[in-house]
């Protein structure tokens, strides 16, 4: 390995070690770098300075209390190597020799202590335990621990026996053991400082290592924001984002521009904006307002708004879903904003087709119908004539329905009076009619009404979702089987449900049922006669009563269609009883 490696590699291992003792010294730069940020010979001499400081200390002293302890010759010695080791310390570029290079200056200090120790005598006593300076210094620094330990107290028992042996002081038991504590001492103490400086360096790891972790986390986190900001800014819809206190915290450019479309700029508040209910002119109040509704935890789709003024008008479909944390909590609220004007358009253009041909077709449909009733009422009519107009007949009752099918879906949300209605009794004549104008006869009728039910409803209009449901599970029951209706009370509703026995739907094929002009592809097939209006007609009625109706189908087994209706109060049922008297 060479030297510059060499270099690298120590001061990588070695470099976090040190960290624990720069804490303890950065206080020498008056706190206005930490230790670890200087220059390697800046260390150095902080790391020396205390030991010189003290020396100093000590000539100071003897100068005004004892200088007759210049007399001593070894004492002097000392002193001059002291201050040649700080002018050392201060002159060798240490930032250009290898990081360990350093531990000679402790390792040295040891030589002028013993010179300082012996020359000072009885006079100061004490001058021995400067070896704590070194002995902290070697033990702090991390690097060949055992090594450094073993040399420490050596050294300091050098600093004790060296001048045993080499003055004529007898070699006794007693001159051996006189000041042999001291060695033990700076063991001690050196140990102490390694396990701490161990225990130190091993969290500073784990913090460093916490630290590597938590800045990977953060430039994933950033890296995630700059991804998010770019798929939200990139998409054609606007979006933005709201806390649970309804504080916005994210919106792109395209939520931007449709604010302004509305009057607005991104800081505007929402209440301020111009936005209108179906009409285009009515403002919608605020508490309705889409990002309202979101921080109040509304989750709704397909709201349609209209934003700014006319001509530049446009349609906004609204949808939100909510926000969780971990726990499960709501933390926010999403709200998507799509342009759909041209959608709408399109939509409010084939409503105003389909009424306007199914008004043209009336005309004619009730004056053939007339004739028709006028023919069939001539006596003595010859019997294939009469089966002719039968035909005729059939057919254009069938057209006439499909004509006021289709002028009920161009009309829009159906106008409805409810009041206290016998349900059991509008059921039980809906069935009747049913089985009237059943011409399947495999087509069996199963009627298991509750007695005695009473809801809230328009009965014309849920007579015409019951005939829908009756007549569609007599035409997907091709192969007979039973029609069960059953009607109940549940909770504050009544509950009304028509099952059959036919052909069924996938799971697939249920999630459009309610759909304007669906059709099963087992119907089309089959050539069952519809156009698909029914159940959409069906659906926007029970909806206007503020019910609902639902859709289970099994493929090959038959499906049921459920609705619930507000169920009348108390005294409105006895109303009715009392008009009924």
């Amino acid at each position: 390995m060479n030297r510059v490696s060499f270099r690298r590699t120590i001061s990588t291992t070695t470099r976090g070690r040190g960290q624990q003792m720069d804490r303890v010294l950065s206080h020498l730069t008056l706190n206005t770098r930490q230790f670890h940020e200087l220059t390697l010979r800046s260390r150095v001499i902080l790391s020396q300075l205390p030991l010189s400081l003290t020396v100093l200390l000590i000539l100071v002293g003897g100068l005004l209390f004892h200088p007759d302890l210049f007399a001593s010759r070894s004492f002097m010695i000392g002193l001059w190597m002291q201050a040649a080791l700080f002018a050392l310390c201060l002159l060798v570029p240490w930032d250009r020799l290898p990081y360990v290079s350093f531990l000679v200056i402790p390792l040295l200090d040891f030589i002028p202590i013993g010179f300082m120790r012996y020359g000072a005598g009885t006079v100061i006593t004490g001058v021995g335990l400067l070896a704590v300076f070194p002995i902290i210094w070697l033990a702090a620094s991390g690097l060949y621990p055992r090594a450094l330990l073993a040399a420490g107290f050596l050294a300091s028992l050098a600093i004790v026996w060296v001048p045993v042996f080499v003055t004529d002081i007898e070699v006794t038991s007693q001159s051996l053991t006189q000041s042999f504590l001291l060695p033990f001492i700076m063991l001690a103490i050196g140990v102490t400082i390694r396990v701490m400086t161990s225990s130190m360096m091993a969290q500073q790891a784990e913090v460093e290592e916490k630290d590597r972790a938590l800045r990977l986390l953060l430039e994933e986190s950033a890296r995630r924001e700059r991804l998010l900001d770019t798929v939200v800014n990139s998409v054609d819809i606007g979006v933005t984002a709201v806390d649970e206190a309804g504080r916005t915290v994210l919106a792109n450019r395209k939520l931007e521009q449709f604010r302004a479309l509305a009057g607005g700029t991104r800081d505007t508040d929402e209440a301020a904006l111009r936005i209108f209910q179906q009409d285009g002119e009515t403002a919608l109040p605020v508490t309705r307002r889409p990002t309202r509704r979101a921080a109040e935890g509304h989750v709704f789709s397909d709201y349609l708004l209209w934003w700014g003024e006319r001509p530049g008008q446009r349609v906004l479909s609204t949808s939100s879903r909510l926000m969780t944390n971990q726990a499960g909590e709501r933390e926010g609220s999403v709200v998507t904003f799509n342009d759909v004007t041209e959608l709408v358009t399109a939509l409010n253009a084939k409503d105003e087709f389909v009424a306007t041909v199914s008004h043209e077709l009336r005309t004619p449909l009730t004056a053939i119908r007339g004739y028709l009733e006028l023919l069939l009422g001539t006596p003595d009519l010859d019997p294939e004539v009469a089966s002719g107009l039968e035909v005729v007949s059939r057919n254009s009752e069938r057209l006439h329905k499909l004509v006021v099918d289709l002028l009920s879906t161009a009309e829009g949300a159906p106008e409805i009076e409810p009041v206290p209605t016998d349900f059991s009794d509008l059921v039980g004549l809906r069935v009747a009619s049913a089985r009237q104008g059943n011409t399947n006869p495999l087509v069996r009728f199963e009627d298991l009404t509750d007695p005695g039910l009473v809801a809230l409803c328009d009965a014309s209009r849920i007579g015409q979702v019951l005939d829908n449901l009756l007549s569609n599970a007599i035409k997907y029951s091709p192969a007979g089987g039973s029609v069960t209706i059953r009607a109940r009370e549940v909770g504050a509703e009544v509950e009304c449900s028509v099952s059959d026995q036919g052909s069924g739907m996938s799971a697939e094929e249920q999630k459009g049922v309610f759909s304007k002009f669906f059709r099963t592809a087992g119907a089309r097939n089959a050539a069952i006669p519809g156009v698909g209006l029914g159940l959409a007609i069906s659906q926007a009625i029970v909806q206007r009563h503020g019910g609902s109706i639902t859709c289970r189908s099994v493929m090959g087994e038959g499906s049921t269609f459920a609705f619930r209706l507000p169920i009348a109060r108390a005294d409105q049922v006895q109303e009715l009883q009392t008009q009924g008297l």
